[in-house]
């Protein structure tokens, strides 16, 4: 029997059966064959989009010369503008899956996926969830994520969360008191894992640990911590086993691509080579040998509505030596690194909370091309950008009255327009700064 979340997706127009059809079926194939069918699905997304996609066909030019390699590396900045103008020949923003990136590398786009390839997106989440027996469905999830403040944009999650057997616990404060609500849910209700953002878990880890409280004794029917959008360090995740008494599992994804990684039961980071393909490569874009770091770039090998090949995602990683084309390892992710808000009044808010600042006010028309936001004062926010205009006074105090509806505190903004902004060793840009 098909379960209400399923049945939601089809009738939003994603064909999830079809999509769960395909990807057990590239799962059944073998590793001696597995190399044969990656080349071929390359080959494949990257012909497609050569003879349908003008967007693309301008930017390799005559770079390509079917060695892959050859293939341009796509930046962020190569999809800052409208949408419309990247999409393939018979795709419109009304018959595809669009979305905005957080921005959390200080570089927010819109984009878009086929409704087959969205689909598999979701088929790919439940395979990797029901590796634990997660059940989107059944299993009741902790939520530590945010929501949209305005009336639309909550009432979607709200229904969301019905849909999807999830309790939200919004991030945007994560002060004692809260905290001690966030607590209280769990004495009360039968969750089965937590899932959310690292450092809003990290904090609530901690928050019991001062307390002397281990979850799982609140909270019996726990089983599993899934950690997702930032960094998990060796020192957190033991704090959340001791603290929570179950494992915590991470998660590596991206709204534009997939999920691009999975931890397994023997904590072995598993890149997902079913629907993408992911590079570690050099500054000329060549492939490092395996154990070495360099650039993740990854091509999404069913998205035929928008191109995303050879797409440097931001992030720095290395493949462990025992990969393989059918199961990748991770064996190390530089990156994606938030820091917390201090805010008056002892107030915390995660760096992540601009990601929803950022989704409120950025438009599609490629104006914003980077930003940092850096707290130097406790009520105090310089927004560093770079940009083909300055943000008007209009945009200013949109984006300030969407902080400030988020945080909920009055806070001192100062806006900078940059030729360039600042980035760190390995070039990249972090959205959230803390001077304090």
């Amino acid at each position: 029997m098909q379960n209400l979340f399923e049945l939601t997706l089809r009738l939003k127009g994603f064909p999830i059966r079809k999509a769960q059809a395909e990807l057990k079926r590239i799962q059944e194939i073998s590793e001696t064959n597995f190399l044969e069918y990656l080349i071929k699905q390359r080959e494949a997304i990257v012909s497609h989009h050569i003879e349908n996609t003008p967007f693309y066909k301008d930017l390799i030019k005559k770079h390509y010369t079917s060695e892959w390699e050859t293939l341009p590396i796509m930046t962020k900045a190569h999809l800052q503008k409208p949408l419309a103008q990247r999409l393939s020949k018979g795709f419109a923003p009304k018959n595809v899956y669009v979305n905005k990136t957080s921005g959390s590398s200080g570089h927010p786009f819109v984009f878009a996926k086929d409704k087959f390839c969205h689909a598999l997106t979701w088929a790919e989440i439940m395979d990797r969830f029901g590796w634990y027996e997660l059940d989107f469905h059944r299993s009741l999830q902790a939520r530590f994520y945010g929501i949209p403040l305005d009336r639309w944009g909550y009432q979607k999650e709200r229904l969301k969360d019905r849909l999807s057997a999830r309790y939200r616990f919004p991030i945007f404060d994560l002060s004692e008191e809260k905290m001690q609500h966030f607590l209280e849910a769990f004495r009360s209700k039968p969750f089965d894992y937590i899932n959310g953002y690292t450092s809003a878990i990290v904090l609530f880890a901690k928050f019991l640990d001062s307390k002397e409280i281990i979850l799982k004794k609140e909270c019996p029917s726990l089983k599993y911590c899934i950690v997702t959008s930032e960094m998990l360090y060796d020192s957190d995740k033991k704090l959340m086993e001791r603290v929570f008494e179950v494992p915590v599992i991470n998660e590596y994804g991206a709204s534009e691509l997939d999920l691009i990684a999975f931890t397994d039961s023997k904590d072995e980071f598993i890149v997902n080579s079913e629907t993408l393909f992911v590079e570690i490569v050099d500054e000329n874009g060549m492939q490092v040998p395996k154990g070495e770091t360099g650039r993740v770039v990854i091509t999404a090998l069913y998205n035929k509505a928008h191109p995303m090949i050879r797409y440097d995602i931001g992030d720095w990683g290395a493949l462990s030596e025992t990969s393989t084309f059918k199961k990748p390892v991770l064996k190390k992710l530089i990156g994606r690194t938030n820091d917390v808000a201090q805010l008056p009044g002892g107030k915390q808010v995660p760096g992540l909370t601009f990601y929803y600042v950022t989704k409120s006010v950025i438009e599609d028309d490629g104006n914003v091309k980077e930003f940092i936001v850096a707290q130097t004062e406790p009520d105090s926010f310089r927004i560093s950008y770079v940009s083909e205009r300055a943000l008007t006074e209009q945009e200013i105090r949109t984006i300030k009255e969407a902080l400030e509806t988020y945080v909920g505190s009055t806070l001192q903004l100062h806006f900078e327009r940059k030729k360039i902004l600042k980035r760190s060793a390995r070039g990249k840009l972090k959205q959230f700064v803390s001077e304090l």
